[in-house]
């Protein structure tokens, strides 16, 4: 197992520098000037040179590649072209939010899917197996970004039950630790702030959860009924063994692989596209912050972003692998 690691590792070098090649190929490749975004349209050519000599846009693209690839190595993404302040800064604590976030849906999802996915497969063929997978598959079809909206209409605009957006009441302070407002205010012994901060996150969490809800549900159940026609499952029952003991302990268990590499694959996606959330929430996460990065031209935010939730996502799927032998020892890594 170890050596599987150390493998991986060795191999995660070379796909995080094509990423990152990548990313600034891509992102020199989008139209339009930062230095006229910044300084204007009625901007002087000789200014608009200045400008650009002075961020270093005047160079070879080669140029400026080695340039960000030697920044890179020493932890330095640079200093962003609209704020001016660096870009580590930008997403140290806005890293937290997003991180925040992701753990909330994909908790909600992972208990919501699994549940109803496994349900479905027990209850193949009833009205409770139509009526999960359809869910499912509205779930999987409804646009996130209308379904985010609908939801504050109804439950806040209406009901009044969660706020419109934000992470946090104005009027409250939680001192900053690891980031993460829920795990700071119970740090702080602040129970009206933990409370406010779970108030903030539902919706939040609900809308950017409900697709990998759909997808974990139908892969539940699936691979549940796969496993529930192998021998050892007939063989479990015929020992008299409570049905519970059967689900629980032989079938979900041993299905739960496939479920494992979607949910892994799911939480990477979820770290990368939670930009339409983030927005409708004005949750003040990385993906918000691409997205304003974007519209401002501002070339080294949207790189250092990108290449953030880029090797968070390739680190999640070695995480993913390696807990297939911890759920199955069979497996053996060569």
């Amino acid at each position: 197992m170890l050596s599987f690691i150390l493998q991986r590792l060795l191999s995660l070098i070379p796909t995080l520098l094509g990423i990152v090649v990548a990313v600034f190929l891509m992102i020199h490749l989008v139209p339009g000037d930062p230095a006229q975004v910044m300084l204007g349209e009625r901007a002087s050519p000789q200014s608009l040179a200045e400008l650009r000599a002075e961020m270093g846009l005047d160079q070879p693209l080669h140029v400026q590649l080695g340039r960000f690839l030697s920044g890179l190595l020493r932890g330095d993404l640079g200093r962003s072209m609209k704020t001016h302040e660096a870009i580590s800064e930008e997403l140290k604590w806005r890293f937290p939010a997003t991180v925040e976030l992701t753990l909330a849906s994909m908790l909600f999802a992972s208990v919501f899917g699994i549940a109803a996915g496994a349900l479905s497969a027990v209850r193949r063929g009833s009205a409770l197996d139509y009526a999960g997978m359809t869910a499912s598959l509205v779930g999987v079809s409804v646009p996130i970004f209308w379904l985010g909206l609908i939801l504050i209409l109804l439950f806040s605009v209406k009901l009044g039950l969660f706020p419109i957006s934000g992470r946090v009441s104005p009027d409250i302070f939680v001192p900053p630790v690891t980031g993460l407002l829920l795990v700071d205010s119970l740090l702080a012994g602040d129970v009206r702030a933990f409370g406010d901060a779970l108030w903030h996150l539902v919706l939040p969490a609900v809308t950017l959860g409900t697709v990998p809800t759909a997808v974990i549900a139908r892969m539940t159940r699936s691979s549940m009924l796969e496993i529930l026609r192998e021998d050892y499952i007939r063989t479990a029952r015929a020992k008299g063994l409570p049905e519970r003991s059967v689900i629980f302990k032989h079938a979900l268990r041993n299905s739960f692989i496939p479920v494992l590499t979607v949910m892994g694959l799911e939480f990477g996606y979820l770290l990368g596209g939670a930009v339409i959330t983030e927005t409708i929430f004005a949750w003040p996460g990385v993906g918000r912050w691409l997205l304003l990065s974007v519209e401002a031209r501002d070339f080294r935010a949207v790189q250092g972003g990108v290449i953030l939730l880029s090797t968070v996502f390739v680190f999640i799927n070695l995480v993913t692998d390696v807990l297939y032998a911890w759920l199955d020892p069979r497996i053996k890594y060569q």
